[in-house]
This record gives structure tokens, sequence and C-alpha cells, in this order.
């Protein structure tokens, strides 16, 4: 069981982690908005500070005195049951409140929230710290890539981070990991932090297959494209196909073709594309394209979970051809926090594994990861699987 102690020290860490991604920025970076799916810096750091004002410091603190009583409205993402908010697609429009209100909207939190844990907490105000915590941890995240999207499609292409590497690189050859048919079990055990879209615990019948060990690399990724892959309609979804020619889509997402020369967009700035490198950026579309391509397929959240101790996983997000849907006896939570993963358990991908953006200590092999088919600004790879009918001597 985590302490308050434990998450005081974790809280202040991962706020503090927070800002120091956003610090390279200049002010204009913090309020644009390129596309709907992407949030502006500012609206990040104003959002995962409303989530601990309302969902902690109101109910839990005597006499806490709300920032600014609009912020709610501003800051809100999905939350219906807590009242009206800004839509999504008009996050990019906030000119006010100013960047330096919203830090001095962090820092007015941070210091209820330090007073708070240091009060005797009850269960539940503390299971809502842990929530909170590992919700800024899934915002850090998002303003990497968000971060990435907007200075990606900015003519000047500008780096974020110099130093920034986009790890992830094959050092040697890929092989097939063999899985005998079997009744596993799948989900959170409850004994640390997982999200409610994790369990519960269950068991699955998974049938023979196999595995890559390796994600597919850009090298890899680039033979489907010079093999007209964004031109052959026989291994796309109907839908994917129609996106690929309603959107133009010739390669994955930050990848340019200069001089006959492919480079790629990275936080960095425009580098020449590694090969050995694992792909990144594509959408559920590609990654089915590209397996059907290999004349294989994506694995299932399940498969994934069954054999993924026996690979290296981590450095991107992973299309798997499940459908994000309910565990069997999954309930959603009461309250605000039941609108957090539930109502979104339709028309959507899982996702496993995490990526070279994600924050440390934030991923485990049961945590499901949820988009839509078509986006891609994430760090979102493809591991290949296949059917496969084990003999005695292969197992």
């Amino acid at each position: 069981m985590t302490t308050t102690l434990d998450l005081t020290a974790l809280f202040t860490e991962t706020r503090a982690r927070s800002e120091s991604i956003c610090l390279p920025l200049e002010l204009e970076d913090y309020v644009v908005q390129p596309v709907d799916f992407v949030s502006p810096p500012k609206w990040h750091l104003g959002h995962t500070t409303w989530f601990f004002e309302e969902m902690l410091l109101k109910p839990y603190l005597p006499d806490y005195r709300v920032f600014d009583s609009q912020y709610g409205y501003v800051f809100n993402s999905y939350y219906e049951s807590l009242g009206a908010r800004v839509v999504r697609t008009d996050r990019g429009n906030l000119s006010r409140p100013s960047v330096n209100d919203v830090y001095r909207y962090r820092h007015h939190v941070d210091e209820a929230m330090l007073a708070l844990m240091a009060t005797d907490l009850p269960a539940t105000a503390h299971e809502l710290l842990e929530i909170g915590i590992h919700h800024e941890k899934q915002h850090q995240e998002l303003l990497l890539t968000d971060i990435k999207f907007i200075l990606g499609n900015n003519p000047l292409l500008p780096a974020l981070d110099t130093d920034w590497k986009e790890d992830g690189k094959l050092v040697g050859s890929a092989s097939w990991i063999r899985f005998r048919e079997s009744v596993i079990t799948i989900g959170h055990n409850g004994n640390s932090f997982g999200y409610d879209n994790e369990f519960p615990e269950h068991k699955q019948l998974v049938p023979s297959f196999q595995i890559s060990s390796e994600l597919v690399t850009n090298g890899e990724y680039l033979e489907f494209i010079q093999a007209g892959g964004y031109q052959d309609p026989q291994y796309w979804h109907a839908e994917g196909w129609d996106w690929v020619k309603t959107q133009n889509i010739t390669a994955p997402l930050y990848w340019q073709n200069v001089d006959d020369t492919w480079k790629r967009y990275t936080l960095a700035g425009l580098e020449y594309l590694q090969p050995d490198d694992y792909v990144a950026h594509v959408s559920f579309y590609e990654a089915f394209a590209y397996a059907q391509w290999r004349g294989m397929r994506l694995p299932t959240e399940f498969e994934w979970e069954a054999t993924q101790d026996q690979f290296d996983w981590g450095h991107r997000w992973e299309w798997t051809s499940s459908a994000y849907m309910p565990y069997p006896g999954y309930k959603k939570p009461k309250g605000a926090v039941g609108e957090y993963n539930g109502k979104f358990m339709v028309n959507q991908q899982v996702l496993r594994g995490s990526s070279i953006a994600t924050p440390p200590a934030h991923a485990r092999p049961t945590y499901r990861n949820f988009f839509h088919a078509p986006l891609r600004w994430q760090f979102t790879g493809i591991r290949l699987a296949t059917d496969h009918n084990l003999t005695d001597d292969q197992e």
C-alpha cells in the first residue's frame, strides 16, 4: 500500500516534471491547437491542476479557497457530471487565462494539496490522490506528443530538445515467440495501482499463435511504401482506404521525402530516417495494412499480455486487433471518476505496452491504452503476429 508520505513525494515530483517538459517552450507555443485532438500545453497544465482542485481540495480540505470560479469551465475535459466546459475544439481560442495565470493557479493548488496531504486522508481521498498523480503522468505523455505535433507542423520545424533521441532500435534480428493454446489470467491483480479498465482479473482462452520478438522498423516499413502499399486497396480496411485517399496519406506522420531522401521530424528537429529505429506514428489502419502486406496480422491484446514477458516492450505503443471493450464483470466506478474510462469503450482499438514518452513507473503489462483507428500523433508502432499450430517438437 502506497503511503500518503510516498504519494506526497510523488505528487511533488510529478508536478515539477510537467513544468520541466514545458520549460523550453516559447510563450507563443503554449496556446497553439493545430487540430482538434491536440490540446495547447497551457490547457494541459491547467486541466491537471483542476483535477486536484475539483476532486480533492473542494471536497476534502475545509475552507479551501477556489483560485478562480471560472476555471472549472475552462479546464474541465469531459466530465459531464461536473458541469459545462469549453469544447475540445475551442481550447486553442483561450488567450486567457494567461500562461502566467495558469502557473499561479498551479502553485496555488500545489500549496493547498501539500496542506491536504499533511492531514489524515480518508481512503477515498487517498485513492483519488493516486489517480490524480497517474492522471498527470498521462498528460505528461500527451504534453510531449502534443508539443511534437505543434512544433512538427510549424514550417520552421523547431526543436524542443536537441538532445532528444527517438529511442528504440533493432540491434539484432527478430525471432518468433511461439505460444501453445492455454487458458491464462488476464488483467490487474490489484496489488498495486491500476486503472478501472484493467479490472477485473479473469481467465481467457488464448489459441496457439506466434508473435515477433521485435517491433517493425523504419526500414521494414519503407519497403511497404516502396512496394506501393499506400496505392493498393487490397491491404486496407474499407474505412482505412477511404482515409488514405481523402487525407492523401503516403507515409507515417512526420516522414518527409526531400529530394528522394527520407527524413523525419523528431523533438530534436528534422533528421535523416534511421532504418533500424522502430517505426512510430502509424495509425491502426496503417498497422493493419502493413501486417496484411506481410501476410500476417496484429496480435490481440490477450496474446500480447500472454507473451509480453518474453520480449522487450516500452519503445512504442503497440496496436492490437482488439476492440476497446470492458472485461467480463467490469463495473464502472461511481461518481465523476466513472467517466474516466468506461464511457469511451466504443469504436476504439486497444494499444499495449508504453512508449518513450511514457513517464517512468507509469507502464505495466496490464495497461490498456486506447485510441481511434486514424490517430497517430502518439508514439504508436507495430508488432506482428501469426497463427501457428504447434507440434510437440516445436514447443
